[in-house]
């Protein structure tokens, strides 16, 4: 599951625990917390960890009392059940055993059984890019979601580094020797007839290297909305696993990622059929630019007794620059009949005729290019589980686009 990563030129040795973040900045973090959070709407709750540790938990006066939001440090994270904690996210490689090793404090978000909680649970991971003895820090991240039968809630996980002010991040260069590693991990537990709706946010600075894994699993009819977000961060790798465990559970895997300079973005994926008439649908759309890479690679996996199980699976990329580079490898492995399962991907320049369309209207051939790619995310933008994020992601695209285009511009200048 490395392949294409370049992971045989990474040096762990640069990086060292994040020390405990400095106290007298607490309250500026928690405010670059709130900002953030502000910018995705209404909200149930919020948690804000910085270097890992949580900083603050903050409900809202008309949370349900169902609903709870804690965190337990390892030593009272390593007294759950193992069904509970870290079951479906196992150490499966060197960076699983680090962030078990490192891990400081774990998010617990939990809804009783039959509990709607109408606004999300927002969770800020806020990283202080301060080197530690010489080294860049390493950070360990770690949430836990868990729905109880035929509840109803939506977590938002956003990572971004702390000296983020008011605006919305454009995923630039403006920091490249902020040099950080971040490994979270994310667990989602979805009992029998519960709905979950969960998106991840990363803008993480140029200099960061960030290696995720979310791993859910999905009971009787039960649904899982995932939405996550590419735009920061040097090499950025989020692998999905999504066990699809009962009967006619369903989940749908969005994604969207930019990249520019000489960014990579990796996205691993497994959808997993356990059960019969289960139903996972994949999408995944990503642009690429400079001298940026992506990586798709993902899996259907249909097994033994998961009959009338449909499983979709798609990759679109947009390559904008001669120098960029995509990669997409879709694959099946199906062990029943009566099963429908198809994929699709595409790697390409953007369209000839409609850049045609728009320049031969007046636009010039850079703007064409930005309101093409506009397009070509706003559709994904549009299907986000929680409105808000599909503004965040679409001001935060259009920020990037608009940096580009003005340095295109100086340069032809």
């Amino acid at each position: 599951m490395w392949r294409y990563s370049g992971i045989d030129a990474f040096d762990l040795d640069a990086y060292a625990p994040a020390p405990p973040a400095p106290r007298a900045g607490a309250e500026a973090a928690l405010a670059v917390a709130r900002r953030l959070a502000d910018s995705l709407g209404p909200r149930a709750g919020l948690v804000v960890t910085r270097n890992g540790v949580i900083e603050a938990v903050e409900m809202t006066p008309s949370a349900p009392g169902a609903l709870s939001v804690t965190g337990a440090g390892t030593t009272a994270a390593s007294a759950f059940d193992p069904e509970t904690l870290g079951a479906l996210a196992p150490a499966r490689d060197a960076f699983g055993e680090l962030h078990d090793a490192f891990v400081a404090d774990v998010v617990l978000v939990s809804v009783e059984r039959k509990i709607v909680v109408p606004d999300p649970v927002v969770v800020v991971h806020l990283l202080d890019p301060a080197a530690e003895n010489g080294h860049g820090i390493a950070v360990f991240p770690r949430t836990m979601v868990e729905l109880g039968s035929s509840s109803e809630a939506g977590v938002i996980e956003l990572t971004a580094p702390v000296v983020m002010g008011t605006a919305l991040p454009a995923g630039d260069e403006s920091d490249a020797t902020a040099v950080s590693l971040v490994v979270p991990v994310t667990e989602l537990r979805v009992a029998d007839d519960a709905h979950l709706r969960y998106a991840n946010l990363q803008v993480l600075e140029h200099g960061a290297t960030s290696i995720a894994l979310q791993a859910s699993r999905v009971g009787r009819d039960a649904s899982l909305q995932s939405f996550t977000a590419g735009l920061g961060g040097r090499y950025a790798r989020v692998r999905t696993d999504s066990d699809l465990v009962g009967q006619s559970g369903r989940t749908s895997l969005l994604a969207a990622y930019l990249g520019t300079g000489e960014q990579v973005h990796d996205f691993r994926t497994l959808q997993d059929h356990h059960a019969p008439r289960t139903e996972s649908q994949l999408l995944f759309k990503g642009a690429v630019a400079d001298t940026a890479r992506s990586v798709y690679s993902g899996l259907i996996r249909i097994r033994k007794g998961a009959r009338g199980a449909n499983a979709f699976q798609t990759n679109h990329n947009l390559v904008l620059s001669e120098g960029a580079h995509a990669d997409s490898v879709p694959n099946l492995d199906i062990d029943e009949n009566d099963v429908r399962c198809s994929h699709a991907s595409t790697v390409g320049p953007i369209d000839e005729e409609q850049r045609y369309y728009l320049e031969t209207r007046g636009i010039a051939p850079s703007v064409a290019e930005r309101l093409i790619v506009l397009g070509f995310f706003s559709d994904l933008a549009g299907r986000a589980p929680f409105p808000g994020v599909g503004r965040w992601v679409e001001d935060a695209v259009r920020r990037r686009l608009a940096d580009r285009l003005s340095g295109q511009e100086a340069t032809d200048g």
